[in-house]
């Protein structure tokens, strides 16, 4: 799709200010089909909402996820079907599965397999038709026994064991080193970060895999589908930015925080330093495995062996850590 940005009109721009307004980020003054100054501070707001780039462009990440965000659970009936259902109802119910005690799997937003037999174990445990399908009736049920204060959910409980059974070093580890190819600027830049970070993670004694080779551009998505098919144990990605702060960005929604990729960001920053944040890019929300982002304006092989001393800290330090409340 096209970019939508300060400056644009037409009925794509009154579609994208419906949405946003809709969702309670008001786009007024300006006048219906204009993307003026407001429209741009309320892209932003919806953008900082749901852990996207605070670029005040309306691209196909923040379409989706206006799209997206206008679910709520019960608006629609939901079952595992390709392409996927996507959306803040799914994530909903998700979250109220885990918390239950029915694993759905990661929190994020998208009705795979994991969800669909979370959901027949429930309806199975409640007495309802066992046919995977989320209508009126599971919805009402879901409700009902979700009245009360929900635990953590499964997600957690199985990210909390997986780090108390984290070695304390990264040999024998296969780490998962995105390069980000926006453009192809971008791509020589993380290239060189990536690839210097996986020739020193294998000098001691780790497993590095490269997302991509050289020359090729692939879409975050098809990047994130390998890293699941290689059992990457953490990913690293490197991205560029123009109008961002430096960061090392985690998973997180409103509806879940990677416990595990938190802690990562936490070590890799106190070695490079900057701030780090929850965010929900394509990246972070559809790997399986612990993941961040290195989001820099500058990126060079010194930053992606500083890197490699983060993911090393990672590993001396997590199993120690204490798991967060929901």
């Amino acid at each position: 799709m096209r970019l939508y940005r300060q400056g644009d009109s037409g009925a794509a721009v009154r579609d994208i200010q419906d949405r946003l307004s809709g969702l309670g980020h008001d786009c007024a003054p300006d006048p219906r089909g204009t993307f003026g100054p407001e429209t741009a501070s309320a892209v932003r707001s919806f953008q900082e909402s749901k852990g996207l780039a605070t670029d005040e462009i309306v691209g196909p990440d923040t379409w989706r996820a206006l799209y997206e965000a206008g679910f709520r659970l019960g608006d629609r009936l939901l079952f595992y079907r390709r392409p996927m259902f996507r959306g803040e109802d799914v994530a909903d119910l998700q979250s109220r599965l885990n918390g239950l005690g029915f694993d759905s799997g990661k929190v994020d937003g998208i009705f795979g397999p994991d969800t669909e037999a979370a959901v027949v174990e429930f309806q199975h445990n409640r007495g309802l038709a066992e046919d995977g399908k989320v209508g009126p009736d599971v919805v009402t049920e879901i409700r009902l026994v979700t009245r009360g204060t929900l635990q953590r959910g499964r997600e957690a409980v199985r990210e909390a064991e997986w780090l108390r059974r984290l070695p304390p070093t990264l040999v024998g580890s296969r780490i998962y080193f995105d390069a980000g190819c926006r453009s192809p600027e971008e791509s020589l830049s993380t290239w060189d970060a990536a690839s210097a970070a996986a020739l020193e993670l294998q000098e001691r004694g780790g497993i590095p895999v490269l997302s991509r080779s050289q020359d090729t551009m692939l879409p975050a998505r098809v990047r994130a589908r390998r890293a699941n098919r290689m059992g990457a144990d953490i990913i690293v990605a490197f991205q560029t930015h123009d109008i961002e702060s430096d960061g090392v960005f985690f998973f997180q929604t409103s509806h879940s925080t990677s416990h595990a990729g938190e802690l990562l960001a936490k070590a890799i920053s106190k070695v490079i330093g900057g701030p780090m944040a929850g965010r929900a890019t394509a990246l972070l929300r559809e790997t399986r495995a612990p993941a961040v982002v290195v989001s820099r304006t500058v990126l060079d092989p010194n930053m992606g062996r500083a890197v490699v001393d983060g993911i090393e800290l990672f590993f001396a330090e997590a199993g120690d850590q204490p798991m967060k409340d929901r």
